[in-house]
């Protein structure tokens, strides 16, 4: 077993999870499903896994898209078909760009929509708007594109959308439940942005931020069909109690949409998407494989736990380790060195007004969870390179970070209650900053364990 210690093991959790972003690239996605196919008699075939078109028959091709991935999806889109681009518009969350030669790139404001996503909807609504039959378009959507692409349906403003996203963000409402919301409230959504470009045919590539794959759900599914409703959108509003504080022009929109006044998103079995491919290029199981991987070569026995973690941010953490508690003293579920894998991702019901994110909350009541304890390192941190509202991705911890804290005047517990996680993990270099990666496929958690008598006699 290769001699490991705390300031090792936190070198390896980052090492781990920097495999799995790599595994995420964007780029590499696009190239690993979509591919160019030349035959003998010099036509050129374009195919979208087992889907192939013959680009002499294509008109021209446009590319649009949204999220914090769709610039790096744009270059490979670029790379491969170059000239064949007529042209396009993707939008990204701020520094999330990346250089761009026939496609307009937009950033714009994420996890709160802002003018600027209004712009960048307006630029892909217009490419949408120009295809037409025999022309292809290639949409490319990640995580973040339900903030990104905002563009309001009628009679909802922006800021009516900013104040409806702001109370489901602190209100702990899973992705699911807020894009069913989002889907009601936009023009481009929910299958929409597809209705758009009829009767062009749609190919849309994914690369997954929501637990599940679910096609409706990523991005809030702009080119699939909503099995949401507005009875649907509706009752989470009412689920979290904030149907009497959201904007009185988004209730009475949904209220006009359950009483049949306004039309429903595209259904499954609608005629529209029979000229329509929603194909998953990229998602956390694959981010898991690669970081499990990784931690194999650096001496730890791999164990997945799932890819579908959610729920409460700091009661997920006790639960990973407790698990981890368990291995150590036990062997259970595993004998270590052990690095136990999840990924998903969790959410944080607001009541302090501090600054943080759902990974630094993760691991900040894990920390609490291991205080004084030696051998096991924490690792929660969201592969898009960002945190909330913070320039973190989140956080590396263990038994130590609690009295770590203290001597640089932080209280660990105070933290967690003020959900104020950034300031207390920027103090004891404990944050995970790598910046925006491109990519956004969910969280990786990540809990290394050493045997007990490898921890015992280890010192950082």
């Amino acid at each position: 077993m290769p001699r490991m210690n705390p300031a090792s093991m936190a070198r390896d959790a980052r090492k781990i999870f920097r495999a799995a972003v790599l595994s995420a690239s964007p780029k590499e996605a696009v190239a690993r499903h979509l591919r160019l196919d030349d035959t003998r008699k010099g036509r050129e075939f374009l195919t979208l896994s087992g889907s192939k078109l013959d680009l002499d028959e294509v008109g021209r091709v446009w590319v649009v898209g949204a999220g914090k991935a769709s610039a790096q999806m744009a270059q490979g889109i670029e790379r491969l078909l170059g000239r064949r681009v007529a042209g396009g518009a993707v939008v990204v969350k701020h520094g999330h760009g990346a250089p761009l030669k026939r496609i307009r790139l937009y950033e714009a404001g994420h996890p709160v929509p802002d003018e600027a996503g209004v712009t960048g909807a307006a630029a892909v609504a217009a490419v949408a708007d120009q295809a037409s039959e025999g022309d292809l378009v290639l949409a490319l959507v990640s995580g973040g594109a339900s903030a990104l692409m905002v563009s309001p349906a009628e009679g909802i403003s922006l800021a009516d959308k900013q104040k409806c996203t702001q109370l489901l963000l602190a209100s702990g409402a899973s992705i699911h439940e807020m894009n069913a919301v989002r889907k009601h409230l936009s023009a481009l959504k929910g299958g929409q942005l597809a209705r758009r470009a009829e009767p062009a045919r749609v190919w849309a590539l994914l690369l997954s931020d929501v637990i599940g794959d679910d096609l409706d759900v990523i991005g809030s599914g702009p080119c699939a069909p909503d099995v949401s409703t507005f009875g649907d959108a509706l009752a989470v509003l009412e689920r979290y109690g904030i149907t009497g504080r959201v904007p009185s022009t988004v209730r009475k929109r949904l209220e006009r949409g359950v009483a049949g006044d306004l039309p429903e998103t595209p259904k499954p079995g609608d005629a529209l998407f029979r000229r329509i491919r929603n194909v998953v290029v990229g998602s956390n199981a694959q981010a898991i494989e690669a970081a499990a991987t990784q931690a194999r070569e650096l001496g730890y026995r791999p164990m997945v736990l799932t890819t579908r973690l959610d729920g409460e941010a700091r009661e997920q953490a006790r639960m990973l380790a407790s698990i981890a508690l368990e291995a150590q003293s036990t062997g259970r579920p595993a004998k270590t060195p052990l690095c136990l894998l999840a990924g998903g991702e969790t959410v944080v019901t607001l009541r302090g007004r501090g600054k943080g994110g759902r990974n630094q909350e993760f691991a900040l009541a894990a920390a609490m969870a291991l205080e004084g304890t030696k051998g096991i390192t924490v690792l929660s941190a969201g592969t898009d390179g960002t945190d909330g509202p913070t320039d973190a991705a989140g956080a590396v911890t263990d038994g130590g970070t609690v009295s770590r804290a203290a001597q640089l005047g932080f209280s660990v517990a105070d933290a967690l209650a003020e959900y104020n996680s950034y300031p207390l993990f920027q103090a004891t270099r404990e944050a995970v900053m790598t910046g925006p990666t491109g990519t956004n496929v969910m969280d990786l958690y990540a809990a290394l364990v050493l045997p007990i008598e490898a921890a015992r006699s280890s010192s950082r």
